[in-house]
């Protein structure tokens, strides 16, 4: 049963980022964020799975993980609710800016600091693996370098690059998502494997 849940959590991870690309590529908003809303319940399916299975001497690595895939479970599924309830066309001006995801404010920052938190899930959740199979010391490095992630995450937001999202910005994060989706479908597709073995 473990296996299984934690297994159909990878399959969850790999089916949402492979439709978020698409949702992208099709400028359709409103898909990518309710995909982003059920992408955090498989991660935390599949991160669980690896918590469970690994050695009692990497159970602190292995518990942090699940831990930051909570954290970032919660920040991110508060973020695209709110993007998929708020009627931004009734806000003030100042108010859609703080809220739509679109114009690079709080929400979108938030969301910044969730996949910060998936990032450190991630190098945890790494750290957590003792890989017997090629397979899965290709995933172990996958996590483990994911967790780089958490730096530009965490900083960016502070310097406000993203404020001029609504003037163009948006095309390079769109790449940038892109780009993320290409290097997280491997993730979700050998953790796929390494529960179905």
């Amino acid at each position: 049963m473990n296996r299984m849940i934690a297994g159909i959590g990878a399959g969850v991870v790999s089916l949402t980022v492979g439709l978020f690309a698409v949702c992208l590529l099709l400028d359709f908003a409103f898909g990518a964020y309710v995909v982003c809303m059920i992408l955090p319940i498989g991660y935390a399916m599949m991160v669980a799975g690896f918590q469970h299975e690994c050695a009692a001497d990497r159970k602190v690595a292995a518990n942090v993980g699940l831990l930051f895939a909570a954290v970032y479970a919660v920040l991110v599924s508060l973020v695209y609710f709110a993007q998929t309830t708020l009627r931004f066309d009734t806000l003030s001006a100042q108010a859609a800016r703080i809220l739509d995801f679109q114009k690079g404010g709080l929400l979108f920052n938030y969301d910044l600091l969730g996949y910060g938190m998936m990032a450190l899930s991630t190098f945890f959740t790494g750290l957590s693996l003792k890989p017997a199979r090629r397979a899965d010391k290709w995933l172990k490095a996958l996590l483990m370098i994911h967790g780089l992630f958490f730096f530009s995450c965490f900083l960016l937001p502070m310097t406000g690059l993203w404020d001029g999202m609504a003037d163009g910005a948006g095309k390079a994060g769109t790449v940038a998502l892109l780009c993320w989706c290409l290097y997280f479908l491997p993730i979700g597709l050998l953790s796929c494997r390494h529960f179905k073995k």
